[in-house]
């Protein structure tokens, strides 16, 4: 984790510590319970405790940071809870997504998706799960667009941070990648044939099986937490 000087140069500083906390987070570099030490983090990015201290409250508001009575701050668990109103939420706006592109897409941006399935498909093979990850979320922004509806793309982006630290989760699983290829073809069927309904039952059934692969994770992880 480290401060990226040439992408922050017009940020003020609390803005960058925290856009660094929280990318981290995200990613999985920071993991779930682990204890955010303000004097650690301050000498480990070459800041003041008081930016590091700001950092901390906006990702608490955020749900990234959890404050323990007589431990502190620690990164927020992955909870089944937590998970679930995520993809809900996120399921309902991709299905109208899906059923918006289907109308209005154009033929350019279709050939685009075409080849952000096949880009997906090739990351796949480096198995760089933040790699993976940025080919997805680009995959699924081209539907997003392709929409042409300015709120509902808001409401994505808005959710999409949250949804990212999942997303990376799942695809952290790699025997999740041959259907995750599979269902972005079928979804590419879908939106190149207009057909919105089968759209919708597509992209639904994408989010079900991430949520049910994150769910067993998480169970896995309590399971083996006990022993």
């Amino acid at each position: 984790m480290k401060i990226e000087e040439n992408t922050n140069d017009y940020l003020p500083l609390r803005d960058v510590v925290f856009n660094t906390l929280r990318e981290s987070i995200l990613k999985g570099e920071m993991k779930p319970g682990e204890r955010l030490m303000e004097i650690h983090l301050a000498n480990k990015l070459g800041v003041s405790r008081t930016p590091i201290r700001e950092a901390i409250r906006k990702l608490e508001l955020e749900g990234l940071v959890t404050m323990i009575p007589r431990r502190g701050a620690e990164v927020a668990q992955i909870t089944a809870k937590g998970l679930r109103d995520v993809l809900e939420v996120r399921q309902a706006l991709d299905a109208l997504a899906m059923e918006l592109a289907c109308e209005r897409i154009s033929e350019e941006e279709i050939r685009a998706l075409r080849e952000a399935c096949d880009r997906f498909a090739q990351v796949t093979r480096t198995q760089d799960a933040v790699k993976i990850a940025e080919a997805d979320v680009a995959l699924h922004d081209i539907i997003v667009q392709g929409s042409r509806n300015e709120k509902l793309a808001q409401m994505v982006g808005n959710l999409s941070q949250q949804m990212y630290r999942y997303r990376l989760e799942y695809i952290k699983d790699v025997s999740q990648h041959v259907r995750l290829i599979e269902e972005h073809e079928e979804i590419y069927r879908c939106i190149s044939s207009r057909d919105k309904d089968a759209g919708a039952r597509a992209i639904k059934m994408h989010i079900y099986n991430q949520e049910q692969s994150i769910m067993n994770q998480i169970q896995q992880y309590k399971g083996s937490s006990r022993v």
